[in-house]
C-alpha cells in the first residue's frame, strides 16, 4: 500500500481522540487495580483502525490490545497511537509496551500522562525516541490524572487515594442514641454505593461500626469483586462470631496487641498513638492498595478529617429526621458537585490543600 503523509492533525483531532482513548481507559474501572487504567487509539490518515484498553489485571495492556485491533498491520508506520499513561518499558505480567511500538515503527505516540512509576518513569517515553518515533506528552493531562487519581494518589503520596463515606439524616444524624441504625440510604443510593466498592481496593470501619451494624461491606448489589475489609479494632473486642471475622472475605484488622492469620483475617499489630492512621495507611502502602473507602463511624471519620488524610468525600443525605442521635462528623468543605439520587442527595467533596 502505497504511504500518504500529507494529512495534518490538528490540535482538535488530538484531543479529540485522547478523549476516545480516555474513554476506553475507563472501562477497566474496576478490574485492573494495583494497574492504572489506560486506553489506546491507532490513527491512520485521520481515521480509527485500532482500539484497545487494559481489561483486566494481568491481561494484555491497552498498547497491545490496540495493535491487535489493527486488520492491516503495514498501516502502522504511518500511524499515529494515542494513549493514555507512558507505555511500559519493563516486563512485567507482560513484555514492555515500548518495545511493541518501536517493533512496529509507528510514526508518532501521543501521550495523556508521564507515569509515575519508578519502574516506568520516563524510561518509555525515552525508548520511544531513541527508537526515532516523535513523542508528545501532556494531551488532555488533567482529565487523565483525574481518571487515573487513586494510581497517582498511591505513587506520589505513598498511601492509597481515600474517599470519605457517609450518610446522615436531614437534621445531622448517623444513628441513634444506642447505635441502632437507621435507614437512611434508599435501594438506589446503596447500589450506588456497591459500585463504587466494586472500584475500589479496601474498605474501613472502625469497632464500633462492626460491632452495632454487623456489616458485610461486600459488593452484593452490584456485579464485581469485593474489596478488602480494613477493621481498626484496637483492643480486638469485635465478637468472634460477627461477619467481618466468619464470612471468609479478606479482612485486615489492625490493632494493639497480635500479629496472626486466622482463616480470613490477617490481624496486624500497630500500636495505639496519634500517628496510628499514618502507620495504618503506610501499612496499606505496602500492601499495594490503591484505594480506600472509610464508611465509619462517625469518630474514625473525624479522624481522618481533622488529620487532612482524605482526597475525596461523599455525603449522602435523607430527608429523614431522627431528632437526636450520633452526630454526622464535622465537615467545612463546599461540595464539588451534588444531585439527587431518588429521595436522598449526594454531595461530593474533593480535598484541597
Amino acid at each position: 500500500m502505497s504511504s500518504n503523509n500529507s494529512y495534518h492533525l490538528t490540535d482538535t483531532d488530538i484531543e479529540r481522540y485522547m478523549q476516545r482513548a480516555l474513554q476506553l481507559a475507563a472501562l477497566g474501572a474496576g478490574h485492573v487495580s494495583p494497574n492504572p487504567m489506560v486506553g489506546c487509539v491507532i490513527v491512520h490518515q485521520n481515521r480509527i483502525i485500532g482500539e484497545g484498553w487494559h481489561q483486566r489485571y494481568g491481561d494484555w495492556h491497552a498498547e497491545v490490545n490496540a495493535v491487535n485491533d489493527v486488520a492491516d498491520k503495514s498501516l502502522l508506520p504511518e500511524s499515529d497511537v494515542f494513549v493514555t499513561l507512558e507505555p511500559c518499558s519493563h516486563f512485567g505480567k507482560t513484555p514492555p509496551c515500548a518495545d511493541l511500538l518501536v517493533k512496529h515503527r509507528v510514526k508518532r505516540v501521543f501521550v495523556c500522562n508521564d507515569d509515575p512509576n519508578p519502574l516506568v518513569a520516563g524510561k518509555g517515553i525515552a525508548k520511544l525516541q531513541a527508537a526515532g518515533i516523535a513523542v508528545q506528552t501532556g494531551i488532555l493531562a488533567k482529565e487523565g490524572r483525574a481518571l487515573n487519581k487513586r494510581f497517582f494518589t498511591f505513587f506520589e503520596k505513598k498511601r492509597p487515594y481515600i474517599t470519605l463515606k457517609w450518610a446522615e439524616s436531614a437534621d445531622g444524624f448517623i444513628a441513634k442514641n444506642n447505635y441502632e441504625a437507621v435507614q437512611i440510604s434508599n435501594a438506589l443510593s446503596r447500589r450506588w454505593v456497591h459500585r463504587l466498592r466494586s472500584e475500589e481496593d479496601a474498605i474501613m470501619v472502625g469497632y464500633r461500626t462492626a460491632l452495632y451494624d454487623n456489616p458485610q461491606l461486600n459488593t452484593r448489589f452490584w456485579t464485581g469483586k469485593n474489596p478488602v475489609r480494613v477493621l481498626i479494632d484496637k483492643d480486638l473486642s469485635l465478637p468472634a462470631t460477627h461477619l467481618l471475622l466468619t464470612d471468609g472475605q479478606a479482612t485486615l484488622c489492625y490493632n494493639d496487641e497480635l500479629n496472626e492469620q486466622r482463616n480470613n483475617v490477617t490481624f496486624i499489630k500497630i500500636p495505639y498513638a496519634s500517628t496510628q492512621l499514618t502507620a495504618v495507611l503506610a501499612d496499606l502502602y505496602q500492601r499495594k492498595i490503591q484505594s480506600l473507602i472509610v464508611e465509619g463511624g462517625s469518630a474514625l471519620l473525624q479522624q481522618f478529617i481533622d488529620q487532612g488524610l482524605w482526597d475525596e468525600a461523599q455525603v449522602w443525605k435523607s430527608w429523614v429526621k431522627i431528632q437526636s442521635g450520633i452526630a454526622a462528623p464535622l465537615f467545612n468543605q463546599t461540595p464539588v458537585s451534588q444531585h439527587s439520587v431518588g429521595d436522598n442527595h449526594l454531595r461530593r467533596y474533593q480535598f484541597v490543600s
